[in-house]
Order: structure tokens, then C-alpha cells, then sequence
């Protein structure tokens, strides 16, 4: 029988996986990784602040990297070239973290476990969070798919069917930043994004629809999250990087039988 710290991990990285998977696709679909990487960075200042307020790390995360996702949405809104803003708010977002981190009051925090998770101390209440936090993106996104959907497609569709395509912008954006808040402890900051992009852009070679390739998307992150805990398990390394290694490795494999089946 597994050890119950390693079905709480198992656990973890099913409910992350299955949220980002989702969610990854309209990432995918969008052309917006460097959205991930910006959100997901911003976490790292969302822990510094929850750090220095006393508040738990999920609302820090959540307040800041939700709110520089709204602001990086208008921005980008307002005509200003959408590749600076990513670029300015990622990087800028992580170093003024770190730089916070490091001015915080009290015991010297372990920033790797941040930077790239640590889910083997995932708790019963990490637990009731991030299956919490996947069953919300879940049903946020089955009932407003449509919306989702065709403003990812053509906002001018969208638009012209009576939705407002800037709304599921910025329902796409809090839910990321939502995803990025259960994701951090399991995957870290740095890798977050890479959950997001890899697995969705897998499924792209074997799914005929946007639903397909939304199932795919979870399958396949459940895969990796599963295949990363043993591959970490059995060589004794970091839990996040294994993850995202057997998902690159994933990618490679179903990359190179599309490529042989369209040859």
C-alpha cells in the first residue's frame, strides 16, 4: 500500500491537472502562454504580500495574480502592443517579488518550494482546496462555454451573437489566476505555465473538436502529473520538473506519430 503523503500527492496533481488542462486550452487556442507565465509569476509576489499581511498564501496569490490578469487584459484592450505588456508584467512581476520575499519580516522563507512546488507535504485541506478550486473552474467553464469558445474563436462572432467577448476575457483571466493559486504548491510558479501550454498543445494531434481536445487536454495532464510523481519517486528529484518532463515527453511522442501518420 502507498504511503498516504504519496496518495495526497497523486491527488494533487490529478486536481491541478485536470483544472489546467482545461483552461490550457483556450491558452493554447488564444496564442497566450506568455499570459501563463505572467499570472503565474505574479504568484510569487502574491505570496510575499500574503506573507507580510498575515493572510492565507491562496488569497494572496489570488488577489494579485488575478488582479495584474485583469490589468494585463485591459491593457492589452486598450491597444498597447500585447507582447511588451506580457513581458514588462511577467518579468517585472517576478523580480519585484522575489525583491519582496526577501524584505519579509520573520524566518527566511524556502523560495524553491515556491519556484517549483513541493506536493509530497500537500495536506487533507491543500487537498479540499485544489479539488475545490478544479470543481469551480470546471463548472465555470462547462456553463460558460459557449461564451468562451466563440469569443476565443472570433470576438466579431461573438459579438454578433449578443456575448460580450471582453467578458470571457476576463473570466479567462480570473480563472487562471484562480488555477495558478491551487497550482503553485503542487507545480511551483515557474513551471505553472508549462502545465497550462504542454499538455493542451499534445491533445491538439489527437482531438477532432474543441470539446476532444478539452478531455484530451485533462487526460493527458493527469497522465503527466501521475508519471511525474513516480519518475520523481524514482530517481529522488523535485516533483514539479518530473511532471512537466514525462508531459514534454508526452508531447514529443504524440508529436512524432502525427507527423508519421501525415507522412
Amino acid at each position: 500500500m502507498l504511503d498516504s503523503f504519496l496518495i495526497r500527492a497523486a491527488l494533487a496533481g490529478l486536481g491541478v491537472a485536470l483544472a489546467a488542462g482545461l483552461l490550457g486550452c483556450f491558452v493554447v487556442w488564444r496564442r497566450m502562454a506568455y499570459f501563463g507565465d505572467a499570472t503565474a509569476h505574479a504568484s510569487i509576489l502574491g505570496v510575499a504580500v500574503a506573507l507580510a499581511l498575515g493572510v492565507p498564501t491562496v488569497l494572496g496569490v489570488v488577489t494579485v495574480a488575478g488582479s495584474v490578469a485583469v490589468t494585463v487584459a485591459l491593457l492589452a484592450d486598450r491597444g498597447l502592443a500585447a507582447d511588451t505588456v506580457l513581458g514588462v508584467t511577467a518579468h517585472g512581476a517576478l523580480g519585484l517579488g522575489l525583491f519582496a520575499m526577501a524584505l519579509t519580516p520573520g524566518p527566511r522563507v524556502n523560495l524553491e518550494s515556491f519556484l517549483f512546488g513541493d506536493v509530497l507535504t500537500v495536506g487533507r485541506g491543500d487537498l479540499l482546496l485544489i479539488w475545490g478550486g478544479a470543481a469551480l473552474v470546471a463548472l465555470l467553464v462547462w456553463r460558460n462555454w459557449a461564451l468562451l469558445l466563440t469569443s476565443t474563436l472570433s470576438p466579431d462572432l461573438a459579438l454578433a451573437g449578443g456575448m460580450d467577448p471582453r467578458r470571457g476575457s476576463l473570466l479567462l483571466s480570473l480563472l487562471l489566476a484562480a488555477v495558478v493559486a491551487v497550482a503553485i504548491q503542487v507545480v511551483g510558479a515557474l513551471l505553472i505555465a508549462a502545465l497550462l501550454v504542454i499538455p493542451a498543445a499534445a491533445a491538439r494531434t489527437l482531438a477532432r473538436t474543441p470539446e476532444g481536445m478539452a478531455l484530451a487536454a485533462c487526460g493527458i495532464g493527469g497522465a503527466a502529473a501521475l508519471g511525474g510523481l513516480g519518475l520523481a519517486v524514482f530517481a529522488d528529484t523535485g516533483v514539479g520538473p518530473a511532471t512537466v518532463t514525462v508531459a514534454v515527453a508526452v508531447f514529443a511522442l504524440l508529436t512524432a506519430a502525427g507527423r508519421l501518420r501525415a507522412g
